[in-house]
């Protein structure tokens, strides 16, 4: 059985208060978007037994991902699921499509279809509650890829609330440079505060006012240290984008647009690009 992990966009971002377990409360929104990996799980075979040294046979193409296997959220997510079940050893492939460090949450989308894919295979009977509890040990945002449509994150990320946002028909171009942004080092610049407008009343207005009222609050310091990324966000504005952001904690930039860009490709030689139509 084969599942495709999604990625999502940050629609704005408040670091409201940091708490005393050393975390911060935010609140985003959380929004799906049709760029996918694909990840296959199934039981291991004798003959690829014999071959592999781990119980698991994990394989892992496309994007190079800069983790050991074992460090991987797939086999992290199946390793919280054997705490509690047996399972026999598994044969997993995983095609990554989805950048890492962009702020698009592949690997907690990746963690999450893990997850739920190997709950319906083997029947083990777990509620979309009780999944989100295990993958919230793994990222905040984990649980967002159970829902699988628009939500309004509060808490660290975890507390999700769905809401009624179609962006169907807008076109979305992602812009990812070769640069890491940490995200410890991200919180750590920033000052909490609470927004003057929280995002699910922005939310409600229209795309074409969202640009003078919506903020990451992230963009401040990472482009401070790193000006590529805000070069990237004044090109898409440049380009017509209706609204363009930071997702997450970067350093991917995305731009909305009411039509196609045409060889957006060219326009960022050096950079991750995609176009897809929301």
């Amino acid at each position: 059985m084969i599942v495709y992990p999604n990625a999502k966009i940050n629609l704005g971002l408040n670091v409201v208060a940091r708490r005393a377990d050393g975390y911060h409360d935010i609140e985003t929104i959380f929004y799906p978007v049709p760029l996918q990996d694909a990840l296959e799980i199934t039981p291991l075979s004798p003959e690829t037994k014999d071959a592999s040294t781990s119980r698991h046979h994990f394989r892992q193409a496309g994007t190079p991902l800069d983790c050991s296997p074992e460090d991987n959220l797939v086999l992290r997510a199946i390793a919280l699921l054997e705490k509690d079940f047996q399972l026999p050893p598994l044969d997993i492939y995983l095609y990554k499509h989805i950048p890492a460090g962009a702020g698009l949450g592949g690997g907690s989308a990746d963690a999450a279809f893990a997850m739920r894919l190997v709950n319906e295979k083997f029947r083990l009977g777990l509620s979309d509650e009780d999944m989100r509890k295990r993958l919230a040990a793994l990222g905040a945002d984990c649980p967002f890829f159970l829902l699988g449509k628009p939500a309004f994150a509060t808490g660290i990320g975890d507390q999700l609330t769905p809401i009624d946002l179609d962006l169907k028909g807008w076109h979305l171009v992602l812009v990812k440079p070769d640069i890491h942004v940490s995200t410890a080092d991200a919180y750590a610049a920033v000052t909490p505060q609470e927004p003057l407008l929280p995002l699910h009343v922005i939310i409600r207005r229209p795309v074409s006012e969202w640009q003078s009222l919506m903020h990451n609050d992230f963009e401040q310091s990472v482009f401070l240290k790193f000006p590529e990324i805000a070069a990237i966000k004044d090109r898409l504005l440049d380009l017509g984008a209706t609204y363009a952001a930071m997702s997450g904690s970067g350093s991917c930039v995305y731009g909305l647009f009411t039509n196609p860009i045409l060889h957006i490709e060219e326009k960022f030689p050096d950079s991750f690009v995609r176009q897809r139509e929301l």
